[in-house]
């Protein structure tokens, strides 16, 4: 039995971004796709140095250890990425994620840092066998949220780990035993995010040329907004005997795309080690064998006639400025003419292109300044300025106004949690009046927490040398009071209240007794009275002195 891959590969910026910083490498033993992250701070950078730093893995090393070489070579890489911030200061903070697969003909090793992906289809049915690296997954691993609060967390991005040059890189290693029909899927969180799992595990059980499969799986995602720049790697694994005559169509030139394809990272063009090799064909990473990096050029139609010999998936039709997708059959020898000025054009594009990166940096840094949102400074309640991400492990955003007296412990626990997840704002002034209406609402549940603690232990409010309850206060010689005589149903209409004093005269037990020749008030008159004035003076339950609104807005309040 003979194990070979059959690969494809595909990138998109998509319909949100102005720039692909993802990067995208398929070779006859290695898969890797890298997410860059930094924008300014150059992420499109960072993901093909990396890409640059690894492809030397694609060689033919007979009886190597796998893990070894992919730890030794993601080290590597970031310690090219750290070389480089010594050297030019201004790309502090860029960074990237990396999934890739080395494969040695009957075992795949696997490593990954970040959130982008790798998943197998066997039998038919999906595994994602790469774990996120993101805060959102440490709390679904704890079990604080689900799996689907997960998909809409405002912090979802939040990676806990990245190459960004700083100290030891801590990847997932793994060995994985290949079967003929597996297929095997790397793609950056433009896919894995707007398109779901059962659609991923259709979508690639519906086609059958890895080509056709990544186009549509590109598609979906721009059908799904297109939020972030969309990059994906599909492998097959086909057993191929010696005397099949599709064996001599599968080819071992690399595929290179994505950000890798427009801008060559430095330290793979300057080695010359391994020019003669499999991934030495793609040494520059930007200066491919015909069909490497998309459509013939000065090719203006879609992908009905690519010249590596395959078409879209039946229904679809990509035009200009539609991904770039690249497979391993070559079928027609034939070169394509050239586009004269292509090179010219090229070299003023990197120039405004190195123009305009410093003057990027600074406006996107203003555009940070102008976000704020609401959110959980220590154990009470803070406007941030920025944004609620982070690069490479460095927060984008800080405290602008912290308010010590809206304390988490007194709000209710639903807005306890959406402060805790972050509130956002289209200003400084809407945050201010979101923390208003949580202060409103905190004050409010202090003064139940006030109340219910003094009438767990009434008392610890009974004043100094007081009688304790129930006892005949001074000037009363034992008499009943004036309201316990109401409470019987004997207040006579010109009985004092009590309340109108705030304490019970000497002399209102013997006015509140029926005198001659006046008609004294019957029970069923005098209760139905009492019971009016309850909820406004008297005390129950454990709210005295709150209405009856109040104390149903008081059940939301978190209970001692």
């Amino acid at each position: 039995m003979t194990l070979v891959l059959r690969f494809a590969a595909g990138s998109h910026k998509g319909l949100i971004r102005e720039g692909n910083e993802d990067s995208g490498y398929a070779g006859p033993r290695l898969l890797a796709v890298a997410d860059g992250m930094g924008g300014a701070a150059a992420g499109e950078v960072a993901s093909s140095e990396v890409l640059g730093s690894i492809v030397r893995l694609d060689e033919d090393v007979p009886g190597a250890d796998l893990l070894t070489l992919l730890g030794d070579a993601v080290q590597g890489a970031n310690d090219r990425l750290r070389q480089m911030v010594e050297e030019d200061p201004q790309l502090e903070g860029m960074g990237c994620t990396l999934t890739a697969m080395l494969w040695t003909g009957q075992r795949m090793g696997l490593v990954h840092v970040g959130d982008s992906r790798a998943y197998l289809l066997r039998d038919g049915a999906l595994v994602q066998i790469t774990q996120d690296h993101t805060w959102v997954q440490r709390l679904v691993d704890e079990g604080r949220i689900t799996p689907e609060e997960a998909e809409t967390h405002p912090q979802r991005s939040l990676l806990m780990r990245a190459l960004d040059g700083r100290g030891q890189v801590e990847p997932d290693l793994s060995i994985r035993e290949v079967r003929a029909g597996d297929r095997y899927l790397i793609c950056s969180d433009g896919l894995s995010g707007p398109v779901s799992h059962q659609t991923l595990q259709d979508t690639l059980g519906s086609f059958y040329a890895p080509e056709q499969t990544v186009q549509e799986l590109i598609q979906l995602a721009l059908r799904g907004g297109g939020p972030d720049n969309i990059t994906c790697i599909v492998a097959d694994v086909l057993d191929v005997g010696a005397t099949d005559t599709m064996s001599g169509q599968f080819n071992d030139v690399p595929v290179v795309v994505g950000a890798v394809a427009e801008t060559p990272p430095s330290s793979a063009a300057a080695d010359r080690s391994i020019a003669d090799t499999p991934a030495g064909r793609a040494a520059g990473l930007g200066r491919p064998p015909q069909g490497a990096f998309g459509p013939a050029e000065g090719y203006d139609g879609g992908y009905g006639a690519a010249p590596a010999g395959f078409g879209p998936a039946e229904g679809y039709g990509y035009g200009a400025g539609e991904p770039t997708v690249h497979g391993t059959e070559e079928f027609d020898d034939e070169q394509p003419p050239k586009r004269k000025g292509k090179a010219l054009k090229l070299s003023l594009i990197s120039l405004v292109t190195l123009g305009l990166l410093g003057g990027a940096g600074f406006f996107g840094y203003q555009w940070t300044q102008g976000q704020y949102y609401v959110g959980v400074d220590g154990d009470h309640v803070a406007v941030y300025q920025g944004l609620n991400q982070s690069l490479a492990g460095l927060s984008l955003s800080s405290v602008h106004t912290s308010y010590k007296d809206v304390e988490l412990k007194y709000l209710p626990q639903d807005q306890r949690t959406h402060v805790t997840n972050t509130i956002s704002a289209s200003s400084f002034g809407d945050a201010d009046a979101t923390v208003k209406k949580l202060a409103e609402q905190a004050q409010f549940c202090h003064r139940v927490a006030d109340a219910r603690a003094a009438a767990a232990n009434p008392s610890a409010n009974q004043p100094a040398g007081a009688p304790a309850p129930g006892q005949p206060t001074a000037g009363q010689s034992g008499a009943p009071t004036a309201a316990a005589v109401a409470h019987a149903g004997f207040r006579t209409a010109t009985s004092p209240s009590p309340s109108a004093t705030g304490r019970a005269p000497a002399a209102a037990a013997p006015s509140a007794t029926a005198t001659p020749g006046t008609t004294a008030p019957t029970p069923s008159t005098a209760a139905p009275s009492q019971s009016a004035a309850a909820p406004a003076t008297g005390p129950q339950g454990d709210l005295p002195g709150f209405t009856d609104e109040e104390r149903q807005k008081a059940d939301s309040c978190p209970k001692p």
